[in-house]
């Protein structure tokens, strides 16, 4: 893991000149209230909906899709479809093929500018806050869209960019689901079936499958 890390350090110098990316505090931090805890399972008020800053999703994140084509998350659909006892593993796999696709391999975020990498091609842009939503999904469960900007008119970056971590106020984020286009904020809202999902890029396969699996 380490050459993979120092191979992509090379390739994001801007983000670990100040060495933060990998300073940065991927850890559950301190202890979610009830609240927090609540909002994860997607059940809060929306009085409790604050503002967060870019900066909750600062480091460098790796794409899961890859782990899933290879068969890696199997042993997460397993159990979901345990859980649940409505669908089979295949119709769950194919839920996540879906929802997990996508062609950036990662992501750096640093002092609000965010980096894609797709293969060797690298795209990157400054982005504003841009406010939040409060989504209500068919299950009746509830989540919170981060919206951010792109303001370099040159940049072939994504123009909108939305968050959904399952956090509704100021913490670090220790994974995220991603919506990315160029149309407008609204018809990103639309999108309920695409939401590529990263986590740290320091993790190890194992590491995410158990984070999937436990948390």
């Amino acid at each position: 893991m380490v050459g993979q890390f120092s191979k992509l350090a090379l390739a994001l110098g801007w983000l670990f000149a100040s060495g933060h990316a990998l300073a940065h505090d991927h850890s559950h931090g301190k202890p979610m209230t009830d609240i927090e805890q609540k909002a994860m399972d997607g059940v809060f008020d929306d009085s409790n909906v604050k503002d967060r800053n870019l900066s909750d999703w600062d480091g460098v994140w790796q794409s899961v899709y890859p782990y899933l084509q290879r068969g890696d998350l199997d042993p997460v659909f397993r159990k979901k479809a345990q859980k649940e006892g409505q669908k089979t593993v295949e119709q769950i796999k194919a839920y996540y093929q879906k929802g997990y696709a996508t062609d950036v391999d990662t992501i750096g975020i640093e002092n609000g500018v965010m980096e894609f990498h797709r293969g060797e091609q690298v795209t990157r842009c400054k982005y504003t806050y841009a406010g939040h939503k409060i989504l209500t999904y068919t299950s009746g469960k509830k989540g919170v869209r981060y919206l951010f900007e792109c303001q370099d008119a040159h940049s072939k970056a994504p123009k909108f960019v939305q968050f959904s971590d399952h956090i509704i106020a100021p913490r670090a984020s220790t994974h995220y689901h991603i919506f990315m286009g160029n149309t407008s904020q609204e018809a990103l809202l639309k999108e309920m079936d695409n939401w590529p999902t990263y986590y740290p890029y320091q993790l190890t396969k194992e590491q995410v499958v158990d984070e999937m699996l436990n948390h």
